[in-house]
């Protein structure tokens, strides 16, 4: 529908009614009627307001001489109007958080919330009441502890204020930076600073006052701190966790742990430069420090099932100090057992099967059994328990104390034969 149709119409209803031009004059003070506009009071701190401009810059390659468009970021501060421009090669979600993050950073704090537009960059699905954002720039806002409020879709004057800035700059920034040629965004966004900075200055218009007047005597205050480290960008992949609770990070070919109720579960991995985290249904179950190190584990003994966490936690001093609470004699057999096994895990399987004799048999009868098997000069867990076994820990003296006399035979030399 356009008013040319509706004067159109208009006529055939009053054919001696108004020419379209005074047809559109009426139209027009009626709409003003109709569909008021209504002024809005920003509050110190409130609201950052961020878009991208219409119309594009360009950098020039030295070596082709290939002219390259490039985005131009607009974001403003909704009471003081303090605005940061920045040229990016493009809309994608790394280069606009990118710009927002240096928009934090120029203005040295953190408002209460950021204003975008509907692009992708920022919301995945726009709904007027609960629109879905895109998962990274939540997390970026969560970082700076700040609130995404997205302008509702083809609604401009929800975000009139970065309009109006983007039309200001089109004369005060892209005019004068368009009269050089820049070879790199570098160069670029030099040359943008400059220009930012004058407009930053000047004062506004029947006001004795600038931008960043107004903003470093009211609202810088009324920022948030910034953090101490900047957001690092996250990407994401998606695995299976492994029967021994691992998931790997295809990327580095590296494997990291997840808490082993998870086993066989699809969970969701995000990693940055430093950092790899893992989701089940939004749920941060692991968080791991990033290991370049392919083919290779990343174990946090938490995770694993009380079994395989005792195997791993399983050390000498462990089995020494464990044998120490039972008896002396079983200390020593333990740590004869420990010297005289070639590979470590032989040797802690024996120990543990020696120790786990003092809930079958009990303290005593091991430490007896002990005592004995070290005169034998034994050391394995078989002796133990043939001792055990065959209640040969209840011998007082000697093993042959209870073996019959030798009999009486003409046959058989007595001692005397051999004096």
């Amino acid at each position: 529908m356009t008013r040319y149709i509706l004067w159109e119409a208009y006529r055939k209803e009053f054919p001696e009614g108004y020419q379209y031009s005074q047809f559109c004059f009426y139209y027009a003070q009626w709409k003003a009627r109709v569909n008021p506009v209504m002024h809005l009071e920003h509050k110190f701190g409130d609201k950052l307001y961020v878009d991208f401009a219409g119309e594009k810059l360009s950098i020039i390659d030295k070596e082709t001489g290939e002219v390259i468009p490039v985005e131009v970021f607009v974001s403003i501060l909704g009471a003081s109007q303090l605005t940061y421009v920045e040229a990016v090669l493009s809309q994608q979600k790394e280069d606009f958080i990118s710009a927002c993050e240096n928009t934090l950073h120029y203005i040295g704090g953190v408002p209460a919330a950021i204003v975008p537009d509907n692009l992708k960059a920022a919301v995945t699905k726009s709904n007027r009441y609960e629109p879905k954002l895109n998962e990274t720039f939540a997390d970026f806002a969560d970082h700076y502890g700040t609130t995404i409020l997205p302008a509702r879709a083809y609604r401009p004057r929800d975000k009139a204020l970065v309009e109006g800035a983007v039309k200001i700059i089109y004369n005060r920034i892209y005019v004068p930076v368009k009269r050089a040629v820049y070879h790199s965004l570098g160069e670029l966004n030099n040359a943008i600073r400059k220009e930012l900075e004058r407009h930053n200055s000047l004062l506004l218009k029947g006001r004795n006052y600038s931008r960043r007047l107004q903003f470093e005597e009211i609202e810088r205050g009324t920022l948030a701190p910034l953090p101490v480290l900047r957001y690092e960008f996250k990407k994401q992949s998606h695995a299976k966790v492994m029967k021994n609770g691992h998931v790997s990070l295809g990327i580095d070919k590296h494997y990291y742990s997840v808490p082993y109720r998870f086993i066989g579960k699809h969970v969701k991995l995000l990693f940055s430069k430093s950092v790899v985290e893992i989701y089940f249904n939004y749920e941060r179950i692991a968080l791991h420090k990033r290991v370049n190190s392919p083919y290779n584990y990343t174990t946090d003994k938490d995770h694993m099932a009380s079994t395989h966490r005792f195997m791993t936690d399983c050390t000498p001093d462990k089995f020494l100090e464990w044998a120490t609470s039972i008896h002396e004699d079983v200390r020593l057999y333990i740590l004869k057992t420990l010297e005289r096994k070639q590979h470590p895990e032989q040797a802690y399987k024996s120990c543990l099967g020696i120790l786990s004799f003092a809930k079958k048999a009990g303290n005593d009868r091991l430490a007896i059994a002990c005592r004995r098997a070290l005169g034998y000069g034994i050391y394995n867990y078989k002796t133990i328990q043939s001792i055990l076994e065959n209640n040969m820990d209840n011998y007082e003296e000697s093993l042959f104390a209870d073996e019959l006399p030798m009999p009486s035979h003409d046959n058989i030399r007595g001692e005397d034969y051999y004096q």
